[in-house]
């Protein structure tokens, strides 16, 4: 027994890092979907469409092959939560960011998801966490303020914040937002089905949408390969993988997998946009996912008595 039960956290190990990897690939597969402000290719708003209804479009096909039932009442709010804050909001600030900054850039400010995505549980779900996470939580705050200013006064826009830190600490927001709606139904619904009716009650708005802004000049072909990438595996088939892993392997365990994913956006900028290492950029990389384990660790929460 005690050999099946390792067999099986292993599984979901790897299974979560298979979530991570995937997810990391997003922020460098984004830019090449859209381009840069200099050349660009898709528009963010059509990439925002496009991913979504490709995965619509899976997770109809999965809905119906499993048999699903419909989202009962109560679970609808939720799912249209995370519709617009994780199919809508994270993707299309995430793009008009990314036409304005390096992959490895956003790494580092989007290392910040999973304690925001922790806080906004302790909002929305009424829960306390205990004071040592909001410390932490306001130090990894603090070190992306200053990774920000320091890379704004590097290229010459002094000591402030730029209009694309603005849209990813907005995208950071939507996530998290759009993920604890998520969890708010996944014990009802199952985990992979949330995702899939969240991008299936999409589809009347990213189907017309994604028709309506339709590149009308030439696409490079590696960026629909990108914009594929990111409406099968990123907005679909990771949750997958991540979620059956965090099943398998135990939240606790699978969950501080995720530390790894700014570090694997900012290697995979490297062969896929040809960017460049450097030591600011991986230090605060490290720094903010350092707040993250720790703060993640102190996120025991507690119910709010009545």
């Amino acid at each position: 027994m005690n050999a099946r039960k390792q067999q099986r956290e292993n599984l979901g190990l790897w299974l979560g890092l298979l979530g991570v990897v995937i997810f990391g690939l997003t922020l460098p597969m984004t830019r090449l979907a859209t381009g840069t402000a200099d050349a660009p290719q898709m528009s963010p708003w059509f990439v925002t469409w496009a991913r979504a209804a490709l995965a619509g479009g899976l997770s109809l096909v999965y809905l119906l092959a499993v048999r699903a039932p419909w989202p009962r009442p109560e679970q609808r709010g939720p799912l249209c939560l995370s519709l617009a804050g994780n199919v809508i909001g994270y993707p299309l600030l995430l793009g008009w960011a990314l036409r304005h900054v390096t992959a490895s850039h956003a790494a580092v400010i989007t290392a910040l998801l999973p304690l925001a995505t922790a806080a906004a549980a302790a909002w929305l779900m009424h829960q306390r966490a205990r004071l040592g996470f909001w410390v932490f939580a306001a130090l990894g705050s603090a070190l992306v303020a200053a990774y920000s200013l320091l890379r704004a006064a590097q290229i010459g826009h002094g000591f402030s914040l730029t209009w694309a830190d603005t849209l990813l600490v907005g995208a950071v927001l939507a996530a998290s937002l759009g993920y604890v709606a998520g969890a708010k139904v996944t014990a009802s619904l199952g985990a992979e089905k949330v995702i899939s009716w969240v991008c299936v009650m999409a589809l009347p708005v990213t189907l017309p949408g994604a028709w309506l802004t339709w590149p009308d000049q030439t696409i490079a072909p590696t960026s629909w390969l990108a914009l594929l990438y990111v409406g099968v595996f990123s907005m679909w088939a990771g949750f997958f993988a991540w979620f059956r892993g965090l099943s398998l392997g135990g939240p606790l365990r699978v969950s501080q997998l995720q530390l790894l994913q700014p570090f694997i956006s900012i290697l995979a900028a490297v062969p896929l946009l040809g960017e460049s290492l450097d030591a600011m950029t991986l230090g605060f990389a490290l720094a903010v996912a350092a707040t993250v384990f720790m703060g993640r660790r102190m996120a025991t929460p507690k119910e709010v008595q009545a």
